[in-house]
Order: structure tokens, then sequence, then C-alpha cells
């Protein structure tokens, strides 16, 4: 609408835009500070000042200081009482017929809602609404064969980028239903709202309860959105449901960002797995179990 607006503001041979009509219908045949400016037609002041100076700029509008040097007065040029004149002839009649065609005569009704948003803005501006609303924008979802490939695709990236792909890592990621979900290890991925899976982490099975936290990756367009720790805390807690004693995981130093993590939520580094399993990855130098006390 405000589109159409402006191009009928154009054809009229007017040069200014939708924004700038309630400054002018405000300063017709009065002459206003800012500051009341702001209270006429109800944004905020650094958008009035910056759409007085615009107008300024087209001749349409002039400042000037009074006697008191702090406040600016705001009124019409000779040049803005033509063009409020103009736009009264030949644009406001016609925006007003195309709108209430629009609205099927129901024109009332929308300036009836736009008002009752306005007062409920007033009232508790969207930003605080945004912050009470907190809608889940991240969701779990657990192993299924056609996400077969984003487990691949998401930790081959970051695998590729740090070190090397070892066979261990190709036998994992190439058929993680043989060697996860059969032997009854778990596969969970994050996904986010309008940007689909994002990142992936497994549970594979090591031993009669033990199982190694493994295969955690985001994709690099995800990364800052804490969904690293959203889906690792999940992770967590499949394997608590699965009975896991140990529940651990092999890294690399180089991870510094990971580990953080994965201090953070409750592993702590250890020499005994480490001699257990460590040697199932060349490039493993950090070796962490799970404590759920230090959670």
């Amino acid at each position: 609408m405000q589109a159409g607006a402006a191009r009928v503001i154009t054809s009229a041979g007017l040069k200014v835009q939708p924004a700038h009509m309630p400054l002018l219908v405000a300063l017709d045949g009065r002459a206003l500070t800012i500051g009341q400016l702001v209270q006429a037609v109800g944004i905020s002041q650094p958008g009035v000042t910056r759409g007085v100076g615009q107008l300024v700029e087209m001749g349409l509008v002039q400042a000037e200081t009074g006697s008191d040097q702090r406040h600016r007065t705001i009124s019409l040029t000779d040049d803005g009482v033509a063009a409020i004149a103009r736009a009264k002839l030949f644009v406001w009649p016609h925006v007003t017929k195309a709108v209430d065609q629009l609205l099927d005569g129901r024109s009332e009704e929308l300036l009836a809602i736009l008002a009752d948003v306005e007062d409920a803005l007033a009232s508790t501006p969207l930003d605080q609404l945004a912050a009470q609303a907190r809608p889940e924008v991240l969701f779990i979802r657990d192993y299924s064969d056609d996400l077969a490939r984003e487990f691949h695709d998401i930790n081959a990236e970051w695998i590729s980028d740090m070190f090397r792909m070892e066979e261990t890592d190709r036998k994992t990621l190439e058929n993680p239903r043989a060697s996860i979900i059969d032997p009854g290890g778990a596969v969970l991925f994050v996904e986010a709202a309008g940007m689909g899976i994002i990142g992936t982490c497994a549970l594979q099975k090591t031993g009669t309860t033990g199982f190694e936290l493994t295969k955690m990756g985001v994709r690099k367009a995800a990364r800052g959105l804490k969904a690293g720790e959203f889906l690792l805390n999940a992770v967590i807690a499949k394997a608590q449901t699965l009975g896991a004693d140990p529940l651990y995981l092999l890294t690399n130093s180089r991870c510094a960002a990971a580990i953080h993590l994965y201090e953070k939520l409750g592993f702590q580094h250890d020499p005994g797995i480490m001699a257990d399993y460590g040697a199932r990855y060349a490039r493993c130098d950090v070796a962490m179990r799970y404590n759920r006390a230090s959670a």
C-alpha cells in the first residue's frame, strides 16, 4: 500500500515520500518544535528529526531558532504550502478512495484495529512483548534414515576443516544405522526454525553400558546460536535414559570451544578414559567422562 501511495504522490508532481506526509499535515497552518511534532505524529524523535532534515533539503519546511537557542521552530515554506495544497487535491482523495475500495468499505475497521495496536504498543513496546513471548526456535529430532545425509555432511564439514577423515570416521558417517543405531546407540539432530537441520550428535555404544558421545557438529552458518549447547543437553538426557556408564567423549585440544562447552555441562578430563579408549582416533589427545554431580 505504501509503495502504491508513493507512486500516486510522484504522479501528482511531488517529490516527498509517504513517510513525510504526517509531518507536512502536522505543520499545515502552524509552526511546531521537534518535540511538538513528535507528539503530533507519534513517531520517535530521531525519526522526526531525520524527516524534517529531508524536508528542509527539499525546500518544503524551514527551521528557525527562537529566543531560546535550544529549541527550533519548524514551519512550512511557500513551496511546502503549495505541496500540501497539491496533496489535498491530487493525492489524498485518490488514495482514500483506493484504500476504501481495497478494503471493501471496511476502512474504519482497519483504523480501529490500528488504534488498538497503537494503544497496546504504548502500554507494552514490541521488544518487551517479544522478550515475553520467547517462541521455541530450536527442536530436537531423532534419527531417521532420510537424515543420514545430514549426519554425514555436518560432520564431514568440521572434520575436514580441522583434521583429516580417518577410517573410523568414514565407517560411522557412511552408515550410521549399522554403526550406531542397530547396536543400541542413538543419533539426535537439532533443527532451527526457518533453517532446517543445523547440527547433530551421536551416542555410540561401546560396551555393555558404555557410550561414546561422538560426531557432534553444528553447521558453520548456525554457529553462535547456542544450538550446540541445546543439542548437547538433549544428548546427555538421552544417554541417561539409556543408562550410559560411562558416558565419555574423545576429542582434540584444538577444539577449544567444544571442550569448554563439555566442561560447562559436566564432562571432566579423565586419564582412565584416555587409556581405555583414546587410541581409537589418531587425532585424540583429550578424553573426558561425564560426571552428573559436576553438571
